[in-house]
């Protein structure tokens, strides 16, 4: 497939590129504000400088990919928006968008309820980014991590609607899921979902 790494320098853009290179022959395309710093594969890897505030240089950067991958911070309400514009009328598979838990006011209080939207409006934006995503009419999956850790692959999917499980979630954890989510076309399609590392693990 083809794929397109949006926020390809961060955290995460970095661990699932990590984990697409060693476990799929993908070809992969890296997108962000400060990708000239990268040194990639030029077999399997290319790169595009821009923002996706840029909507030509974000159009350019979705075509012809089948699989798109988007962690970003920001204003991420404007940018899925410019995103669902690009993406119109193109055939992608997939799009997975990473927002952020709290959104729904999921977390329970014995996690950490002060985390929610109710009580934290910085999660607003977060919240208006996964509508748009999912009110478009994209192939979606809408992913909602605990707080960022270093650690093992191990974690648990909540759907929306149901309590958030944990606080925190391993990035190792997070690439793995849009590892699974890229080789399984259905798998979470259209949902917006939870993930956190199990506990005592």
């Amino acid at each position: 497939m083809k794929v397109l790494i949006i926020g390809a320098t961060g955290t995460l853009g970095s661990a699932v590129r990590k984990i697409f290179l060693e476990k799929t022959n993908d070809e992969l395309t890296l997108f962000s504000r400060h990708v000239d710093k990268l040194a990639i594969n030029d077999k399997r890897e290319k790169k595009i400088a821009g923002d996706v505030l840029d909507i030509t240089t974000l159009k350019k950067a979705v075509s012809d990919k089948d699989f798109i991958f988007v962690a970003l911070s920001g204003p991420l309400d404007k940018m899925a928006a410019k995103l669902v514009t690009a993406l119109t009328d193109k055939k992608v598979v997939r799009l997975v968008f990473i927002s952020s838990m709290g959104i729904y006011n999921e977390i329970p209080a014995e996690i950490g309820s002060e985390g929610n939207l109710d009580v934290n409006p910085i999660l607003q934006t977060y919240r208006r980014a996964a509508d748009i995503i999912e009110n478009s009419s994209l192939p979606s999956t809408i992913i909602r991590p605990g707080w960022f850790i270093q650690g093992p692959v191990s974690y648990e999917v909540t759907h929306k609607g149901e309590p958030f499980g944990g606080h925190d979630v391993s990035i190792t954890s997070i690439a793995d899921l849009v590892l699974r989510l890229r080789l399984d076309e259905k798998l979470y399609l259209n949902e917006s979902i939870g993930i956190n590392q199990i506990k005592n693990n």
